[in-house]
């Protein structure tokens, strides 16, 4: 506005947006009142190099190069003009064309997870192995092959990414915090209960070892955490990697035999074959927490060791609801049968790939579950099953499909959610 000092200086212009006064370069109208001399002519752009001319045989030898885009500018510029004259040539390149496309990278996180047992099955039809490895531990070694490939591109970044573990205890949800690497570190530790009852090293080191209170997953993990001076890294992969490759080597070379050894988990033992589908279970479920922390989606098990895991979570059942009645956590028992005998039953139906059904027990866990003694049913889909044995879904929110005595319905649901432990 007329009369305002506006704080520009003669010779001055505003920059663009406001803010800083940006001068005039010194050659300007405004120092002679005259207009800019003309700019000096450009230099003329030099003529387009012609591309080279060769001949038709090493044009045809130089498609497969063109095609993956391997030639030099010259090179490419000659076979593209050969190709507008010559159909046999263009009728090949395109071909080629079409071939590289189907050349991919790795691309093992989008894979179907059953792709890994049906190349090693059809591999392995061809020529079996000298030395298998069992059944039972064909879906540990699945799954911690897919979590190390979920691993194997993490940046420093995604390693530190915070994890929420959860489980049920009491009756109550409970959850710690930690990070990617801590995940890894918890299964590392956890792990080492196997490795030892197979007479490997404990991965635990001698300042966490005594620290133990007892041989838990929950007493072992927080012995590694404490123990360690930083937080654990991206360095925990190798270990890990290098354990589960071990234990699977070990196995295999055991035999059938080791399938029985008690693996002590605190409280209570598992035979090895059955630890094994635990550690399955819960590395997959972990691996599916560090996907959510770095939004990455990650696929269930392949149906069948899928279905194993959830026959042992349903083998499982009846200790649970036995051990929450002398808690006093569920309703006591109503029918009392001697072992052996036929008692109270639920039929638990598991829907989609990996389930089917079982008779679970109620009243004692050495009866005998029968259809004829059914008193309850109840219907939820596998995956969501599995997220309430993990203690991932509260028992009361769990999507299920339910007919019958209601209270045998909530204990067996509740000690589904039970077994979860960190």
């Amino acid at each position: 506005m007329p009369g305002q000092d506006t704080g520009e200086r003669p010779g001055e212009r505003p920059a663009r947006g406001g803010g800083l006064r940006i001068p005039p370069p010194r050659s300007s109208i405004e120092d002679t009142g005259r207009p800019l001399p003309d700019p000096p002519p450009l230099p003329a752009a030099p003529a387009p190099t012609p591309p080279p001319v060769l001949e038709h045989k090493v044009l045809k030898s130089l498609l497969g190069a063109w095609a993956l885009t391997a030639c030099s500018a010259e090179e490419a510029a000659a076979v593209e003009l050969h190709l507008g004259s010559c159909g046999a040539c263009a009728d090949e390149a395109l071909r080629l064309r079409d071939a590289v496309g189907l050349l991919h990278p790795e691309e093992s996180l989008d894979l179907d997870p059953g792709l890994r047992s049906r190349v090693l099955t059809n591999c392995l039809d061809r020529r079996p192995p000298r030395i298998p490895v069992p059944d039972w531990a064909a879906p540990y070694d699945a799954e911690t092959a897919r979590l190390d490939a979920l691993l194997k591109d993490f940046g420093n970044g995604e390693w530190h990414a915070p994890v929420r573990l959860k489980w049920y205890e009491e009756d109550r949800p409970t959850s710690r915090r930690t990070t990617v690497a801590g995940v890894i570190a918890h299964l590392l530790t956890v792990d080492g209960l196997v490795a030892t009852t197979l007479g490997l090293e404990d991965p635990l080191p001698e300042a966490a070892r005594a620290l133990l209170v007892d041989s838990s997953p929950t007493a072992r993990t927080d012995a590694y955490w404490n123990a360690s001076r930083f937080p654990p890294t991206r360095a925990m992969r190798l270990p890990w990697r290098e354990q589960s490759h071990t234990i699977i080597r070990t196995v295999s070379f055991a035999g059938g035999g080791s399938a029985e050894l008690a693996v002590p988990y605190g409280e209570f033992t598992l035979p090895l074959r059955d630890s094994m589908l635990d550690r399955a279970f819960e590395c997959w479920l972990h691996a599916d927490d560090i996907a959510d922390a770095v939004d990455y989606p990650y696929k269930p098990p392949a149906p069948r060791h899928l279905n194993r895991m959830i026959d042992l979570a349903a083998r499982m059942l009846p200790g649970a609801l036995a051990e929450r009645r002398r808690s006093g956590l569920a309703t006591p028992a109503k029918e009392l049968v001697a072992a052996g005998t036929p008692g109270r039953s639920l039929r638990l139906e598991v829907e989609g790939h990996g389930g089917g059904e079982w008779l679970i027990p109620l009243d004692s866990p050495g009866a005998v579950a029968t259809a004829e003694h059914e008193v309850a049913h109840v219907a939820l889909d596998c995956v969501e099953f599995c997220r309430l044995a993990a203690g991932h879904v509260p028992p009361e929110d769990a999507a299920a499909g339910q007919d019958g005595d209601r209270e045998a319905i909530r204990d067996v649901l509740s000690a589904a959610a039970s077994l979860s432990r960190m």
